[in-house]
């Protein structure tokens, strides 16, 4: 995977993703919390993205995982936020309550603080679903400053969206 995050790979990497996703029909959806809609901003600056793009979906408390996604309170209390259970609960909840066929979700630490010895800082998990089928959830370890991991969030989420969309 590319570790190139800069403004100009996003944007390509965005663009790519809606030509895979406009050729193969499909809708997509981002259920994100550590990128705060970073991901629904980069794929929506794509010009005819609205032939593509169903929603986002920001989900950053407990609560709104829950009321939005359909995250089990168990599932928070027992792995928490940051974890595979949690990222395929979401990814899958994405799917339900939208029209799209492929969907992103993301949740992690971009710091400063909030990393812990099991979760440090730069800790991601990313899970991918197509309608359907199966989730795939990746834990990701960033470098960097929290602007620097939410930006390489960005980039392994449309990564990941290009190969599910072709």
């Amino acid at each position: 995977m590319s570790k190139d995050a800069s403004d100009d790979a996003l944007r390509s990497l965005a663009e790519q993703v809606g030509e895979a996703a406009r050729h193969h029909h499909h809708r997509l959806v981002a259920a994100e919390s550590c990128t705060g809609g970073w991901i629904s901003k980069t794929l929506t600056d794509v010009p005819g993205s609205s032939a593509w793009f169903e929603c986002g979906m920001t989900a950053y408390s407990y609560e709104a995982k829950q009321a939005m996604l359909g995250v089990q309170p168990s599932t928070l209390e027992e792995h928490g936020a940051v974890s595979r259970e949690t990222a395929i609960e979401m990814v899958s909840g994405a799917l339900v309550h939208s029209g799209a066929s492929l969907a992103v979700a993301v949740t992690g630490i971009a710091g400063p603080g909030g990393g812990t010895d099991d979760k440090p800082v730069g800790t991601v998990w990313i899970a991918w679903k197509r309608r359907g089928g199966y989730p795939t959830a990746l834990v990701f370890h960033f470098e960097g400053d929290r602007e620097s991991v939410r930006r390489q969030t960005v980039a392994a989420a449309l990564h990941g969206l290009l190969d599910l969309a072709n």
